[in-house]
C-alpha cells in the first residue's frame, strides 16, 4: 500500500470543479459563464484556478484547435469521500456520531434522503459497538481514558 498524498481542492477550486463534474467536458469560457453567475470573479481568477487544478492533476486538459477542453480526473464522489474522510480523521472517534447527528440536524433533506438514512441506520445497528474507542493522543481530546 502506497502512502500517496492526495491533492486538496480549495473552496474556490471546488466551485470550478462543480461545473466540470456537472458538464463532464467544458471550456474555460463555459466555466467562466457559469461561475460568474454565483461568484464575482474575473476571468483571470477563474483561469488561474483552472491552471492550479490542472497542475494538481485534478483536471485533464485537451487542446482542440485554439481551445482547451477540461475534464475531471477524479469523480465528485471520490472527492466527497476524500473530504469527509479527512474531516473525520481530524476529530476524536468518539465524536463522530454526534458530529453526524449535527450534520443531519442542520441539513435540508427530502423524504427519499430520510428513507436512505433510516435504512443505513438499520444496517449500522447490526455492527454497532457498545463503546467507540478514542484514537487521540493525550491532550487532543477530553476522553477520560486518555487522561487517567
Amino acid at each position: 500500500m502506497t502512502n500517496k498524498i492526495k491533492p486538496t481542492i480549495s473552496d474556490a477550486e471546488w466551485e470550478i470543479m462543480r461545473v466540470v463534474w456537472t458538464n463532464h467536458t467544458v471550456t474555460s469560457k463555459e466555466i467562466t459563464e457559469i461561475v460568474k453567475e454565483k461568484m464575482n470573479w474575473k476571468q483571470a481568477t477563474i483561469k488561474t484556478l483552472i491552471g492550479r487544478l490542472v497542475e494538481k492533476g485534478i483536471l485533464r486538459t485537451e487542446a482542440i484547435g485554439n481551445k482547451y477542453l477540461y475534464s475531471p480526473v477524479i469523480s465528485e464522489e471520490e472527492s466527497f469521500k476524500g473530504k469527509t474522510t479527512d474531516f473525520f480523521d481530524q476529530i476524536c472517534n468518539r465524536k463522530v456520531g454526534a458530529t453526524l447527528a449535527e450534520l443531519i440536524r442542520e441539513a435540508t433533506l427530502s423524504h427519499a434522503d430520510v428513507q436512505l438514512l433510516e435504512e443505513l441506520v438499520q444496517q449500522k445497528k447490526e455492527e454497532a459497538v457498545d463503546s467507540v474507542p478514542c484514537d487521540c493522543i493525550p491532550g487532543q481530546c477530553d476522553c477520560q481514558q486518555n487522561h487517567a
